[in-house]
């Protein structure tokens, strides 16, 4: 999908602020509203725009702990991506799970409301988790920049 500089527009409006009206995001964009609701659903259709959601601050229910989790699998076992990640997925403490090329075939987030509660994911889920070869763990200390905004 070609992309042009009033939907790049549109974008940086609706990312900014996606509560806003189809005659707000309209007027701040300096569009008709049916023109400026358009390109709104023709980037929906076409994957651009992939849906809203709400961000939640999990410290303010009570979680204090966030931890990154690198992975690297034994790959000398068969399908042992696939059955790592068909595992990891039913450990609700873990909120992202990335796969990547390199030295670290995954990447888990995992949030426990302190330490306490940590130990216990760690020992009773994350390290009964199928074919771990090595893990190496990254406790969060502060969130330096978190915005997903692209600069379009």
């Amino acid at each position: 999908m070609q992309i042009d500089d009033i939907d790049r527009r549109l974008l940086r409006l609706y990312q900014s602020d996606p509560t806003l009206s189809a005659a707000e995001l309209a007027e701040a964009a300096r569009l008709p509203r049916a023109t400026a609701w358009r390109r709104i659903e023709r980037m929906e259709a076409a994957g651009v725009i992939t849906g809203l959601e709400a961000v939640i601050d999990w410290r303010r229910l009570g979680f204090a702990v966030e931890v990154a989790l690198r992975i690297t699998l034994d790959k000398t076992e068969r399908n042992a991506f696939d059955t790592f990640l068909a595992a990891a997925r039913e450990v609700p403490e873990v909120t992202e799970i990335q796969t990547f090329l390199g030295r670290v075939d995954v990447r888990l987030n995992v949030l426990a409301r302190d330490m306490g509660h940590y130990q216990e994911i760690y020992r009773a889920r994350i390290l009964t988790l199928p074919h771990i070869a090595d893990i190496e763990q990254l406790m969060l200390i502060s969130d330096v920049k978190t915005d997903e905004a692209l600069p379009l």
